[in-house]
């Protein structure tokens, strides 16, 4: 897969789907109390190593920021879609959030306190994902944590119409925990935790916790 062809893919998509992807998503995690305990445990960690600026990396229409705000830290979000960007800073104009790509993220070295990747990595094809996690190494300080969230099983589908019936194309990559945990460890991290979601789902989903320990 070409790598220009599927961020470009991915930017167009999301362009297209912002508004109604984000009037779909308000509120979505007032019904999710799994996800909600999985963020306010990365919160935690974040303060128990110091606290510092926390990179919401493919942040979409920004309403996951904006949880990390209300949970106490200094959150802010990145996004390949200027459209999700703009419809994220017209529902939280308090908060900071940048046109960016996660292939070449352009924050400082050791910058951030934590990275959180919430089902932002599940459109990146398998090749060029441990880029992506050597980046999220990059700007981590030491003791920093990782959260990655995704689709798990075995497939990649290519996903051609979307939220609010709009046309897209994009491929969501569906991945075995242990497979994103080999990645995480080969990229430098220490992997400390699992979740397991939704295993009676038509399409499952995963969270891990990884420390950058150096």
């Amino acid at each position: 897969m070409d790598a220009d062809n599927w961020l470009e893919d991915t930017r167009t998509s999301y362009d297209t789907v912002a508004v109604s992807y984000a009037d779909q998503l308000r509120g979505a995690l007032g019904e999710r109390p799994y996800l909600r305990a999985a963020l306010a445990l990365f919160a935690d960690l974040v303060r128990a190593a110091g606290g510092g600026p926390v990179a919401d990396v493919g942040c979409g229409p920004g309403h996951v920021t904006a949880h990390l705000h209300e949970l106490g830290l200094d959150a802010f979000g990145l996004d390949l879609s200027p459209a999700m960007i703009a419809v994220a800073r017209r529902d939280h104009p308090g908060l900071r959030f940048e046109v960016g790509s996660m292939t070449e993220l352009d924050l400082p070295d050791d910058s951030v306190a934590g990275v959180l990747a919430f089902w932002s990595l599940i459109h990146v094809p398998d090749d060029a994902v441990p880029a992506v996690l050597g980046h999220f190494r990059r700007v981590l300080r030491p003791g920093g944590t990782l959260l990655a969230g995704f689709h798990t099983g075995d497939e990649s589908v290519l996903k051609t119409q979307g939220y609010g019936g709009h046309p897209m194309r994009v491929h969501v990559h569906r991945r075995r925990p242990e497979t994103m945990a080999a990645w995480l460890r080969e990229a430098g991290f220490t992997v400390e935790a699992q979740l397991l979601l939704g295993l009676d789902d038509r399409v499952p989903g995963a969270i891990l916790f990884a420390r950058l320990t150096s």
